[in-house]
Parts: C-alpha cells; structure tokens; sequence
C-alpha cells in the first residue's frame, strides 16, 4: 500500500489518544494519531515521525501521524494499514494460491471478522492483528489489553470446531523481527486465548513488512511462539 504526500517532523506530545503536536519544516503542527493504542514506547518526545497529508482539505487536522522511528528501526503505526496491506497481499494470491474472492468485514457468529477468503477449496476466515511492539528484536502483541482481540480468537475456533477453515494473522509493522508472541505479561487472557485456538486447529501465522515513509508491504514470513 502507497500513501500519498507524507513529510517528515518531531514528535512534541501526544495530549490524548487521538491527536498529537509535532514540530515540522512549516512550524509546529496538531495532527491526527491513526492508532489509539499506547505506544509509549514509539512516541517519546523528540522522535522522528512520519505524517500524510489528509485528502479532505477541510478537515480539523491537516495531517495523520503514520510511522516513527525507533532508533534505526522505521515502525508503520497506522491501525489501518495491516488490513489493507492484508488485503492487497491476499487479493494477489500471497496468502492462500486459490484465491477467488477477498470479502473484508465479514460477519460470522457475533462478530465481524477481519476478512473471508474464498478459494476452490472453500472459505477461509482471516482475522488480522497490527503489531508495533518490539523489544530486542522481538515482536508482541498486543501492546495493550483487547478484549476485542479475545473474541475474535473465540470466534474463530469456534468457526474452526464448524467445519471452517480460519487464521490469526499478525502483520509486523517494521522490518528485521525475528518472532512474533503473545504480550502475556500486559493481556494473558489473550495469550491464553491464542494458544486454545491454535490447538483446535486454527492457523497462527506473521509476517513482517517493509516499510518506508510512504508505502507498506509484505515482505516475509516469521515464526510465531506460543
């Protein structure tokens, strides 16, 4: 996935979730954070970002915060972009080779799963989860607690013990991780959760991303570690 103008700032402070003050080229700026996560550990003051000018010329803020660097390491924090960038990999034929459809928020037993992927083989069920959190090379997820997260792990076994074929996919976004595994020291219940699902038989897999300023896209595949 492209992005379309993006310029570079510094990082000021992050007053709540949603919006963030930067220093950039033009003086400083208020911008919108496209992720309501924590990531205490990507915005610290004076850090690199990366901010995409809105199309909306109208809008509140004139740009979205969507990557920082941390220390050499360039990290794609946009909540969308794993979908999408899911999305186009998988419409290409990246994830399963059959692949007849791609159908995004898909609605199966309470909840919207992430994406349904229709194969000569039959359906396939793919939930998607962004990661941002690295410590020493190493991926986790999540960076927070998400309930949200538990559910749909619940919802796709349960697909699983139908019939159904599903998977967990973590989209890494940065370069150069070696692992991904559950953050079970910030959720466990998430972690637990996990682990139920891969042993019904639902796929767990993750793939890191090369990323740049302005453009995200598969790039490999990672081990992940219950």
């Amino acid at each position: 996935m492209h992005y379309g103008t993006v310029i570079p700032a510094r990082f000021l402070e992050r007053p709540n979730r949603f919006i963030a003050r930067v220093d950039s080229a033009d003086g400083e700026l208020i911008c919108h954070v496209k992720n309501t996560g924590r990531c205490r550990e990507l915005l610290v003051p004076g850090a690199v970002v990366y901010l995409e000018r809105a199309e909306n010329p109208n809008r509140k803020t004139a740009y979205d915060l969507i990557a920082v660097e941390k220390g050499g390491l360039l990290v794609n924090m946009d909540a969308q972009a794993p979908n999408r960038v899911f999305g186009e990999w998988a419409e290409a034929g990246g994830f399963l080779p059959d692949i007849r459809a791609v159908r995004p928020e898909y609605s199966y037993g309470a909840s919207r799963i992430d994406f349904c992927l229709e194969t000569a083989r039959g359906a396939h069920l793919v939930e998607v989860k962004g990661v941002t959190l690295e410590e020493n090379g190493h991926a986790r997820f999540p960076d927070a607690p998400t309930e949200r997260g538990v559910k749909h792990l619940h919802e796709l076994r349960h697909a699983v013990e139908q019939g159904l074929s599903a998977s967990l996919v973590f989209i890494v976004q940065m370069e150069g991780m070696r692992d991904v595994s559950p953050n079970d020291g910030t959720h466990p219940a998430f972690g637990a959760a996990l682990r139920e699902a891969a042993a019904a038989g639902v796929g767990v897999r993750a793939f890191t991303c090369t990323v740049k300023p302005d453009s995200v896209a598969v790039s490999g595949e990672i081990p992940v570690i219950l």
